[in-house]
């Protein structure tokens, strides 16, 4: 069976770059945030991370054939109504708990669509391991519902890291430039953090394996934290030449990432670097109230609550430099 590997988290957490690693793996297919695939792409027909329009790219035109007999037969119209439905973060406790038999047929309908474009895109790549960094909760918990071999690697960054990239202006490539991404005020950031990092605890209390991996870990050593992933996702790390990947970078080849950080579109040698930006440009007022707000999982976390000015060096505060988030 296809193994479905949920990159999950709060946007702006290192997902994006988590991915395009673990993507470069033999095996591996990396699909991006397929959560947005059915408006960004099928409506919008937006970029995919090759570069192409997604109409024009033959990697996605073979996926929707092996999927669905080609996208013309996919219902755009009836899966974002399937989302309004039943993919809303305010809908987790009934996602997690005995909800009435109607509302579960419409959850499987909606997981159908996520499932069927898993199988296709594993036959087309001949991949035994697909990835989607969709990082939605709520996604995770439907995806139970589907007849999946569903491991999740929750990805956690420090939040207040997390609050300061959402303030920053960033442009999509996708759109040629013409739109922006969401940004957020720290407040509200903070209560978001909360929300979803709480909601993949719970999925894990539902039988769902769930592997949490701290972003800070993964960029002070980005080999160790593959290869462990590699092994939670059924891969033999022993007999990987990861020799593309060393300490302090990344050689990237082209992906087919449907929709995601403006990174997803990056080629070639990438730096990882740490970025320490958030403790000197967040202000020290919103600083402390995401300290607050985000206390009891900061601790769960490993993370200080009342961060000094710059963080310890034995949990490094980092990013990767072309990762904008």
């Amino acid at each position: 069976m296809t193994r479905v590997i949920f990159l999950g988290g709060l946007g702006r957490s290192g997902t994006t770059l988590i991915e395009r690693v673990l993507g470069q793996l033999p095996g591996v297919c990396a699909l991006g945030e397929v959560v947005h695939l059915w408006q960004r792409d099928l409506r919008d027909d937006e970029r995919c991370g090759c570069g192409e329009h997604f109409s024009a790219c033959d990697f996605w035109e073979r996926v929707g054939i092996a999927a669905f007999g080609g996208w013309h037969r996919v219902d755009v119209h009836r899966v974002l109504a399937l989302r309004d439905l039943v993919e809303r973060t305010r809908h987790i406790p009934r996602l997690a708990s005995r909800s009435p038999r109607a509302h579960v047929e419409l959850i499987r309908e909606y997981a159908d669509y996520y499932k069927r474009i898993y199988l296709g895109a594993a036959r087309v790549a001949g991949a035994s391991v697909v990835i989607d960094s969709s990082k939605h909760s709520a996604l995770a918990h439907v995806l139970r519902y589907a007849d999946l071999d569903l491991r999740v690697v929750h990805v956690v960054r420090d939040a207040r890291g997390v609050a300061y990239s959402w303030t920053k202006q960033v442009r999509r490539p996708e759109t040629d430039h013409a739109e922006e991404m969401t940004r957020y005020t720290p407040s509200r950031s903070a209560l978001l953090w909360l929300a979803h990092n709480s909601a993949f605890g719970l999925l894990r209390r539902r039988g769902v394996p769930v592997r949490r991996l701290r972003y800070e870990e993964f960029i002070a050593d980005p080999v160790a934290a593959i290869r462990r992933l590699a092994g939670f996702a059924g891969l033999d790390p022993s007999m990987m030449d990861l020799t593309w990947l060393g300490e302090r970078h990344v050689d990237l080849g082209v992906s087919h990432s449907a929709a995601g950080n403006p990174m997803r579109f990056a080629t070639g040698r990438i730096d990882l670097r740490q970025d320490n930006a958030w403790t000197t440009k967040l202000p020290p007022r919103q600083r402390a109230v995401v300290s607050a707000v985000c206390s009891p999982m900061l601790r769960a976390y490993g993370y200080p609550v009342f961060s000094p000015s710059s963080p310890p060096a034995s949990s490094p505060v980092a990013s990767q430099s072309q990762e904008r988030s």
